[in-house]
């Protein structure tokens, strides 16, 4: 069972010229010791996205974070270019001395709301700084994917790099407004860089979701963990008993995965931050203790919170 800790980063002690509102799909990346660094997106002024980090402290079930909040650390692409309207960090892998960050990239679109691609940047200075690898995504909408994908988590495993992403099947006009549905996918590279999408469906929709989102992958001693956020596709921004909710998939081989919706051991407050919507988590291990953070309501307008077990 997960224990909350509440809100650790809230949005409003660090508002700036470029940090308008939110804390996005919070990832932590170890550094040394008991220091990491947990990046996020946070919106502008127009409601774009842009990527920070905040330095931090995690031990004996507690994060503390150290410093003011970095950024932003790269801008948005070309006019044209898949992200010339919105980055968000996903996750981040090490490669060799290099770190691959694998963002989201936004475009608006006009018959619906926006299109989104995986990007890829790289930093040669330990997370501090980043460059694009380049101007277009990694992985885009194509013959197979007509839609979108999105939101990728990757890691290394028996030589063989693994990416579970978002994969978009259809929009719906709902209330008059276009909502996506989509679940994950499953993809696999050599390099990290050119990735074999052969159609697999990992976590697919069920009666419970008809959304199912931002992957996250952790490797234990007897099976994979694959923690991810679900909702409905109607009412999920204004209702608690439709919007985004924490689940948890669990796989001998990390290809084929069962949902254990009831062993997931976190759900949404009576009352609070996260009393509508819990979603984007990152769950990783330090010491021994398993640590979740994660956004609330509104998609992490007031920031982000944690849990521990």
């Amino acid at each position: 069972m997960w224990h909350k800790k509440g809100l650790v980063f809230k949005v409003a002690d660090f508002l700036n010229e470029t940090i308008r509102s939110h804390a996005s799909i919070p990832f932590a990346h170890h550094l040394q010791g008991d220091d990491f660094r947990i990046y996020f997106s946070s919106r502008d002024k127009n409601g774009k996205s842009l990527p920070y980090y905040i330095d931090a402290t995690v031990a004996n079930e507690t994060i503390t974070l150290n410093g003011n909040a970095i950024g932003p650390l790269l801008d948005f692409g070309q006019t044209g270019t898949f992200d010339d309207s919105g980055i968000m960090p996903s996750c981040i892998i090490q490669n060799g001395d290099l770190l691959f960050m694998y963002y989201i990239g936004w475009n608006p679109q006009v018959t619906v709301s926006y299109r989104l691609a995986i990007g890829l940047a790289v930093s040669n200075d330990n997370g501090v700084s980043w460059q694009r690898y380049s101007q277009g995504p990694i992985c885009d909408r194509s013959l197979e994917e007509p839609y979108f994908n999105t939101a990728p988590y990757v890691i290394f495993d028996r030589g063989i790099w693994k990416m579970w992403y978002i994969s978009c099947t259809q929009w719906q006009t709902i209330n008059d407004y276009p909502e996506p549905s989509y679940h994950i996918k499953y993809a696999e590279s050599q390099d990290g860089i050119h990735w074999n999408r052969n159609g697999a469906v990992a976590v697919d929709y069920d009666e419970k979701a008809s959304a199912i989102g931002r992957p996250c992958v952790i490797k234990r001693e007897l099976q994979y963990e694959l923690y991810f956020s679900y909702r409905n596709t109607n009412q999920y921004r204004v209702s608690a008993q439709h919007g985004y909710k924490i689940g948890l998939a669990v796989s001998a081989n990390a290809l084929q995965w069962d949902k254990k919706y009831e062993e997931t051991g976190i759900a949404l407050s009576d009352t609070g931050w996260d009393s509508k919507m819990m979603e984007y988590c990152h769950v990783f291990e330090h010491k021994g203790i398993s640590y979740m953070i994660y956004n609330g309501n509104d998609f992490g307008k007031e920031g982000f919170g944690y849990a521990v077990k």
